[in-house]
């Protein structure tokens, strides 16, 4: 009797597990077929169902004895779906939403670097803009920081990360990992699961990309002047443009998790240093300032507290207005580093 009870445990153990290999995978399969099936909401909708109706169906082969033909047909079929799946190409040829219509590339002369399509738009509102794409020629000798702006728009652990090259002019170019929006798109942390959008790297004037997010659409971002040398300094602002190049010749995806505006940043900073830890603040990049501070990149003589109450900047940004001085204003009252 014991045997026979300890068979049949054994067995709804298996079934269960059976269940789950079934289950999570017809989960993730039914979400890859909304986001990317072509055609419209009711197609999505029928495909979707028609798979979970399936999925559903093999489950129950598996508790009705029937294991072996419902795992076998299940497996066929989302080996099908997986082919499908990988053979969804990522492209730069779509209704691209305005703000991420071109993508910045880089041509470099020596020490000059000239930067095609830098972002210098006029932001009224979200949909009120007047566009202005420039090319700009920059000399890596006069290159002389960066700083990193994180900016908040949905709780601490959310942040976009802007990266700030300053030069010795005074003058700033910022590059932002974007996603790349269709026109009639919005974002969504989900569909940046599903090759819902394509990656882009956009070099933008400060006015822009900074005052867009704390003036139009009320973000709370911060300023951390980062505390490296000029050598890994310059080989980031040349990491940008290798990526961004490298971006116009092979489209990528963007990934929520894995292909972000903070991953990218940590894999070229890692090729430069060689030996940044990873941690979960790289996946919930509002902690990162954090994690930053640790790994010794940020000004020591301060707290992480002091620093981040030193760099919030969207109230001078909103005062500051479209101001030719706007990005000395947003940095009055941010020590400078030590030497």
């Amino acid at each position: 009797m014991n045997g026979m009870a300890d068979s049949g445990i054994l067995r709804i153990v298996a079934i269960s597990l059976a269940t789950l290999l079934i289950g999570l995978p017809a989960a993730w399969a039914a979400l890859a077929l909304w986001y990317q099936i072509p055609g419209n909401q009711f197609v999505k909708v029928t495909a979707a169902t028609l798979w979970l109706m399936f999925s559903v169906g093999m489950i129950f082969a598996l508790w009705n004895g029937r294991a072996t033909a419902g795992i076998a047909a299940f497996a066929l079929a989302f080996a099908a779906l997986l082919l499908w799946w990988h053979r969804i190409p990522p492209t730069n040829e779509r209704p691209w939403s305005d703000d991420v219509a071109q993508m910045t590339s880089g041509r470099i002369d020596g020490n000059l670097v000239t930067l095609s399509s830098v972002r210098n738009f006029i932001w009224r509102s979200n949909t009120d803009y007047t566009q202005r794409w420039e090319s700009r020629v920059y000399d890596l000798d006069k290159l002389r920081s960066v700083d990193m702006i994180m900016s908040h728009w949905t709780g601490p652990a959310i942040a976009h990360m802007l990266m700030s090259f300053g030069f010795e002019d005074g003058g700033y170019v910022v590059f932002s990992v974007e996603v790349r929006r269709l026109k009639t798109g919005n974002y969504s942390e989900l569909g940046g699961f599903f090759k819902q959008f394509e990656l882009s790297i956009i070099a933008a004037d400060e006015r822009d990309v900074v005052r867009v997010r704390t003036n139009v659409r009320g973000e709370d971002a911060y300023l951390y002047r980062l505390h490296m040398p000029l050598t890994a300094i310059r080989s980031l602002f040349l990491g940008y443009i290798d990526e961004a190049n490298s971006l116009i010749e092979a489209p990528r995806f963007y990934n929520t998790v894995t292909a972000n505006c903070t991953t990218l940043v940590y894999h070229m900073m890692n090729r430069i240093v060689g030996h940044l830890p990873l941690n979960y603040r790289i996946l919930l990049d509002g902690y990162l300032p954090g994690y930053v501070y640790e790994v010794g990149g940020l000004d020591n003589r301060y707290t992480l507290e002091q620093l981040r109450e030193l760099g919030s900047i969207s109230q001078r940004a909103r005062q500051s207005g479209d101001s030719a001085n706007f990005s000395a204003d947003i940095r009055a009252g941010i020590p400078a580093l030590p030497p």
